[in-house]
């Protein structure tokens, strides 16, 4: 089966994934094949800071040519966690959503020719959804930083459903000269076995993440399945950048 649950965390997270709010304003990400270091597509994030919080967003998917493939929109003003969220991929006629999120979460996912599915789902637990587990790892990263294992729920609108996942530490590193430490995010039931893991790169002095290793929320046009790719979020462009990146609102 079509199985989208990686995408729905990247990054997202990346990735699912606005990962790297900034109060300083919008900023890019830099995505590349994670197996032969191509550059495939750019992020582009407007984040919308209110008394030095992150309360909403706007990414924006761009193919090196400069074609906008993608568009994602964010509200975290009721729920950090599980924001209310859409997110279009025009050419594919394809789009799924979180439309409420109080006690119930309510999903909503068009594919193929206007086919549209929608579902709520009762909130249990410690819950993310989207880009809001962004926000649920820089809450608990002083916990995961001490090797503390830090499990929740899930919640992909792709799929209409939860599941179960886990965040640990794996190591520490390095990201342009500045300390970062290693976390890995896994399924935590069967769905491990189909699922595969995520690798996160984040700052524990910022809590901004600052790389992702896992499936993309964007498609190879050629093959149409989702990119395995590496996303950076470095302070200035790297050289390999596309000379026409589209401009930072």
């Amino acid at each position: 089966m079509a199985f989208r649950i990686p995408h729905a965390l990247a990054l997202l997270l990346m990735a699912a994934a606005t990962f790297v709010a900034r109060a300083e304003g919008s900023f890019y990400g830099y995505a590349y094949d994670l197996d032969s270091g191509k550059y495939l597509y750019t992020e582009v994030h407007q984040p919308v800071v209110e008394g030095g919080k992150e309360v909403a967003s706007t990414i924006r998917y761009y193919t090196p040519d400069g074609k906008e493939v993608g568009k994602k929109t964010l509200d975290y003003r009721a729920d950090a966690y599980v924001p209310k969220f859409r997110f279009d991929l025009p050419d594919e006629g394809y789009a799924e959503a979180i439309t409420a999120n109080g006690e119930t979460i309510d999903m909503l996912k068009i594919s193929g020719k206007g086919k549209e599915k929608r579902k709520s789902l009762k909130r249990e637990g410690f819950t993310a959804a989207d880009s809001g587990f962004n926000h649920a790892v820089q809450d608990n990263l002083p916990k995961l930083v001490k090797g503390e294992v830090v499990s929740f729920r899930f919640a992909v609108a792709g799929q209409l459903d939860s599941y179960r996942f886990k965040i640990s530490k794996v190591g520490t590193g390095t990201f342009e000269g500045k300390p970062a430490v290693k976390l890995l995010v896994q399924a935590d039931s069967l769905l491990r076995f189909v699922a595969p893991d995520l690798n996160l790169l984040y700052d524990p002095e910022s809590r901004r993440l600052l790389e992702y290793k896992g499936v993309s929320n964007i498609h190879d046009p050629a093959t149409g399945k989702a990119y395995n790719a590496r996303i950076v979020y470095f302070a200035k462009p790297p050289e390999d950048t596309p000379k026409n990146l589209p401009p930072l609102p």
